[in-house]
């Protein structure tokens, strides 16, 4: 076992007291996701995470953290989310990796698994798992660094104000990426430059001598530049002033190529991904390897490793009610700008094309207004037929023509046996929506029923 903690580490990292010797190997919040040799961390939210203690030793934990003098393998501490923070602190402390947050409305969990798929082949990197991007993941992902990671990609997103300059200095990051400003979370915010404001936190916590990455392209950077006056500042995108700048892109239904100038410097990047979005994804991964001094063609090569992240364009073949079809999987969230991403991207596979749409969350009052405005990008990607889930998708069905409208549902489990009903051989069926629209069950019923 690789030790990542020691007992009295973790006791002198949090100022806690242990109550017995041992190591750990990783961290965990969860006992269903809990490893052999992991750290518990009991947090309270709906349930007092100490009522799984026993579960969690049961599962494998080495030792856990605890507010409770009495319990067994434990450093005590008196707040435990307070000391999962210090944890992380220290974390950050021991190792030398230089860090790069990655923020913006859309786009971050994709460009992060991309930079950390594009890093480890150039040195020992580390990555916030899944979307663990909030005042628990960031300290996890911190708290989880080996001291000796060359590189530390981390994901940070927001939903107020004021939550990303907490998590910008919690990272201390090296280089800030924001990939782009768009009416993400809207509900929470008087206006889109508000968001715009939020997202610009991140430059708060960087280095005295990092840099902040800003996409040439969005319509917010020059308020970004202005509220970051001061600090280093490198774009990216098509504009002519970029200082890494897309010259052209070529993309088809599995990838792509983007050409880029990187400071006079040409290099060409093949893609394993679907969609126009790739070429901004790929070359702000690019302008943080530039920042990072790093190799450039190393670099262009590494990223034809890149996949589709879980729930964000993964593509699967699937045998359903007896058709073959392709099923793409956007399932994990959505806003405007994503949607019209995956949508785009689906419009360059060949075949019939199928949308299973299910309400996109916290839009604020301009809510119903942007669910039915994705009727014409599905009119011109081709869409022959559109099932919807949720009130705010009745605003969407009612803009499309009445030929493409399939059924609506307050579910998505209500929607699979309509699904059956409208496939043919050959189709192409997109599915997405917010989290809380449950189509990642969907999805995975399909897919086990699909394998099958």
């Amino acid at each position: 076992m690789t030790v990542l903690w020691t007992s009295n580490d973790i006791a002198a990292a949090t100022g806690g007291k242990a109550t017995a010797d041992f190591s750990v190997s990783g961290l965990s919040i969860d006992t269903r996701s809990l490893q052999p040799g992991d750290l518990f961390v009991p947090l309270k939210d709906t349930r007092d995470g100490h009522d799984f203690i026993e579960a969690a030793f049961a599962a494998g934990a080495a030792g856990t953290l605890s507010e409770y003098a009495d319990t067994d393998r434990a450093v005590h501490v008196t707040h435990v989310d307070a000391a999962l923070r210090a944890l992380g602190q220290a974390g950050r402390a021991r190792s030398g990796a230089r860090r790069i947050a990655v923020t913006g409305s859309v786009g971050k969990t994709s460009i992060k698994d991309a930079l950390a798929t594009i890093l480890a082949q150039l040195g020992r990197t580390h990555k916030s798992q899944r979307s663990f991007n909030n005042h628990i993941g960031v300290p996890i992902t911190l708290a989880t660094l080996p001291p000796d990671t060359d590189f530390a990609v981390f994901e940070t997103g927001m939903n107020h104000a004021g939550e990303l300059t907490d998590l910008s200095h919690q990272v201390a990051p090296h280089v800030a990426l924001i990939t782009t400003v768009a009416a993400a979370h809207r509900a929470n915010f008087d206006s889109v430059e508000a968001i715009a404001d939020a997202k610009a936190e991140i430059r708060h916590g960087l280095l005295p001598n990092g840099t902040l990455i800003l996409n040439a392209d969005n319509s917010y950077t020059p308020r970004i530049r202005s509220l970051a006056a001061g600090q280093k500042i490198v774009t990216f995108g098509r504009a002519k002033d970029s200082d890494i700048r897309i010259l052209s892109s070529d993309h088809h239904a599995d990838g792509g190529t983007v050409s880029l100038d990187i400071a006079g410097q040409a290099i060409t990047v093949s893609l394993n991904v679907a969609g126009e979005h790739w070429a901004s994804n790929a070359a702000a991964c690019m302008a943080v390897v530039n920042v990072l001094g790093l190799d450039l063609e190393a670099a262009a090569r590494a990223m034809q490793h890149v996949t589709a992240s879980g729930g964000r364009g993964d593509v699967h073949a699937l045998t359903l009610s007896d058709q073959a079809i392709t099923l793409i999987d956007e399932s994990y969230n959505a806003n405007p700008a994503s949607m019209r991403a995956a949508i785009s991207a689906a419009a360059l596979r060949p075949g019939r094309k199928i949308a299973v749409l299910g309400d996109m969350h916290e839009l604020g009052p301009d809510e119903l207004d942007l669910h039915a405005a994705l009727a014409e990008p599905l009119v011109q990607a081709g869409f022959s037929r559109v099932l919807t889930i949720g009130e705010c998708m009745r605003s969407l069905r009612g803009a499309l023509p009445r030929a493409m409208r399939g059924l609506h549902a307050d579910s998505a489990d209500q929607l699979r046996d309509a699904l059956s009903d409208e496939l043919q051989a050959g189709d192409v069926v997109l599915l997405k929506g917010s989290n809380a629209a449950g189509l990642g069950q969907l999805v995975s019923r399909l897919k086990q029923e699909g394998a099958a």
